[in-house]
């Protein structure tokens, strides 16, 4: 239905609704009250057989949808690994969402396919990785995951003179896969999807920290793909690459490296952590979560730039493009340019400001592990990089310090089980957090535990 607001008044009104959003970020509780989740009941409606008035939409939208939003934007939000966007980013969506682009190709934008071939070129110069590498950027790193491991059961076939494409998997030399003991739920899921049956999955043991174990490596050879980790989803740790990854090359195994948010120390003072993560063969990772960008920017990253393309490639006789177009890197055919919120945010930190980012949230992360233990709390892991992993002096004082901590609307932190028995998480991934929310979470903490019994 036509507007009472011509297009222009209409966005501006958008405008004006999401400042009034982002100066209320501050007080926003952590996670959304009760009578503001029930509220949004009033948007569970049939289709209406008329269409509403756009600023209509808009206000319901804005009064009824943003009380019950999470505010992970903000300074005080530990869940997961969120990131909130760097401001640059932010901008950069908005002048995305106005061009409106098909971003398949340098055809259908070349300001979007010149824009993500730079953020490509330097997602690999900051994060050490070689130079030569197809960067495409997807969804997540669950779908980025997809197309790295689609990439190499289809070259480790290759080498054995089987064609996939014509050919398929039936009848093909079975590819194994090695995975950690740690390893995360969408490297599973990817795995799945792919066909890799999970009672088939080979998996290596890990140590104390979540690390694959160098002397309980399984068997390698040239029909194996070796999934490792950079940041263990719970204690943030790294698997020895410097030791694994020459094992597997010298065996012919195809390296995958998952490295959603852990692979960003790489930019950081404590790149140490991911020595010899550059020896694989393929990376994922998010720029929503450590690097700050919006949602929905992962990238795959592939060291055989035409291995990629070649398993991902989409061209058809009344579109074709170059091979490391991003139609031919990713999943998506027709896509948006979410590469460019990722060139925005580089290009606003430069490299001072993204290592200064990333040693601040490492350096709060060893306060708050230290605090904690002075508190009196089981902080289960090294903190070597972002991750708290937190247990109480019992199961029951740990799950009900967490859900009283939710509660209380001044921070957000969730559950996980480690070794099998009941911890909390708490991830420091936001621009926005400095020292004095670490201190607030600290206090808050300290006072449950006080006052919750054991």
């Amino acid at each position: 239905m036509t507007s009472t607001l011509d297009e222009r008044q209409l966005l501006a009104e958008a405008d004006r609704r999401a400042l009034d959003y982002f100066d209320g970020i501050p007080g926003r509780p952590a996670f959304p009250g009760p009578a503001a989740i029930a509220d949004l009941k009033a948007l569970d409606q049939a289709p209406p057989e008329r269409g509403i008035e756009a600023a209509e939409v808009l206000r319901r939208l804005d009064e009824i949808g943003s009380p019950a939003t999470v505010a992970s934007n903000g300074p005080r939000y530990f869940g997961f690994v969120i990131g909130a966007t760097l401001p640059a980013a932010a901008a950069a969506e908005r002048m995305v969402l106005a061009w409106d682009q098909c971003a398949s190709s340098f055809d259908n934008s070349p300001a979007a396919d010149t824009l993500e071939r730079i953020a490509g070129r330097w997602v690999c110069e900051l994060l050490g990785l070689p130079r030569e590498s197809a960067v495409g950027f997807g969804t997540s790193a669950t779908a980025c995951t997809l197309a790295c491991l689609s990439a190499a059961r289809r070259q480790l076939l290759a080498r054995q003179g089987w064609d996939f494409d014509g050919d398929g998997l039936v009848g093909a030399p079975e590819v194994r896969v090695v995975v950690s003991a740690s390893c995360h739920i969408t490297v599973k899921k990817a795995l799945r999807i792919l066909g890799f049956g999970m009672n088939r999955l080979i998996v290596a043991p890990t140590d104390a920290h979540g690390r694959v174990d160098p002397q309980q490596l399984p068997p390698l050879d040239e029909l194996t793909i070796l999934c490792l980790q950079a940041g263990e989803v719970n204690t943030g740790e790294f698997d020895p690459f410097a030791e694994l990854i020459p094992k597997a090359k010298a065996a012919g195994a195809w390296v995958h490296i998952d490295g959603a948010f852990g692979l960003w120390a790489r930019a950081s003072s404590s790149a140490e952590l991911a020595t010899g993560v550059e020896l694989a063969d393929s990376w994922t990772t998010d720029g929503h979560k450590w690097l700050n960008t919006p949602y929905d920017s992962a990238m795959a990253i592939c060291r055989d730039a035409d291995a990629l393309a070649s398993a991902m490639n989409s061209d058809a006789a009344y579109a074709t493009a170059s091979r490391d177009a991003q139609k031919n890197l990713t999943l998506e055919f027709s896509r948006r340019a979410r590469g460019v919120a990722v060139w925005a945010a580089l290009a606003s930190l430069g490299r001072d400001g993204l290592r200064e980012m990333l040693d601040r949230h490492i350096r709060q992360a060893g306060h708050l592990a230290a605090s904690l233990r002075a508190l009196g709390y089981q902080v289960l892991n090294r903190a070597v990089l972002n991750q708290v992993l937190v247990r109480a002096d019992s199961d029951e004082q740990t799950v009900a310090i967490r859900q009283a901590a939710q509660a209380s609307g001044q921070v957000w932190f969730g559950p996980t089980i480690w070794q099998g028995r009941p911890a909390f998480r708490l991830s420091l991934s936001s621009w926005r957090t400095r020292d004095a929310d670490i201190q607030v979470l600290i206090e808050l903490l300290g006072e449950l535990k006080r006052n919750t019994p054991a």
